[in-house]
């Protein structure tokens, strides 16, 4: 029986009764959070393996939940939202969300999406004994036993994502990624086209790492590839 702890956002109590249900068959813990206000202290309360936040709430939306998360946790943030435009998506995505998910859904995609995040959070927090605590480009400074980034000394505040895809790069410097190869390694789910979720990714990442984002040093753009490594 697994132990993974899960935090509920949702105000829509029939959605909420039906999502908790489902997940508790399948050995899930669910604590259930109703509104923005709710939600935050339930997470400072105590320790989740991963959030699912509907973004229409009340007290709190669920972008400063999510904004309030990020500053101090890596947990996976799942989105549950009716707004399924791209403009929306990017917003969710680009500050810090891990996947989005479109109402109305399936309990079955549910599920199938935390598996996935909690997977890439577990091959996230195993690093090998074997392998470089410490990883470096540049003025770049990667820590992988804290998870933590450092540039010319100073810290850099990453989502898990974003510290997985430059880990990505990192630990292979040679190598060009596709936006299919990106996906499948750093969200371990099948890809099925979006290239706008690592687009996302890849411009938050290039405007915390670099001096000047549209003229990156660290993350190149290999065109009509992908990206790989620079050579700052």
């Amino acid at each position: 029986m697994n132990q993974y702890k899960i935090l509920l956002v949702e105000d829509d109590m029939e959605i909420s009764e039906m999502l908790k249900s489902y997940l508790t068959t399948e050995n899930y813990q669910v604590s259930c959070a109703f509104d923005g206000q709710q939600a935050c202290m339930k997470f400072d309360a105590d320790s989740f393996h991963l959030v699912l936040l509907d973004l229409m709430i009340p007290k709190i939306s669920g972008i400063d939940v999510m904004q309030y998360i990020r500053k101090n946790s890596f947990v996976p943030i799942l989105i549950l939202s009716a707004k399924d435009t791209e403009t929306d998506k990017t917003l969710g995505l680009g500050l810090g969300a891990d996947d989005y998910i479109t109402k109305p859904f399936s309990v079955v995609e549910v599920l199938a999406r935390i598996r996935a995040a909690l997977r890439r959070t577990i091959q996230y927090g195993s690093t090998s004994t074997t392998e470089s605590v410490i990883l470096t480009a540049g003025d770049l400074k990667m820590n992988l036993s804290d998870y933590t980034l450092t540039k010319k000394g100073k810290s850099v505040d990453l989502t898990a994502k974003e510290f997985e895809i430059l880990k990505l790069f990192l630990k292979n410097p040679k190598k060009v990624y596709t936006k299919e190869q990106i996906y499948s390694l750093v969200w371990n789910d099948a890809y099925f086209g979006d290239e706008n979720t690592v687009n996302v990714q890849i411009s938050r990442l290039r405007n915390k790492i670099e001096e000047d984002s549209r003229n990156p040093q660290y993350i190149l753009t290999v065109w009509g590839i992908g990206y790989k490594l620079g050579e700052p």
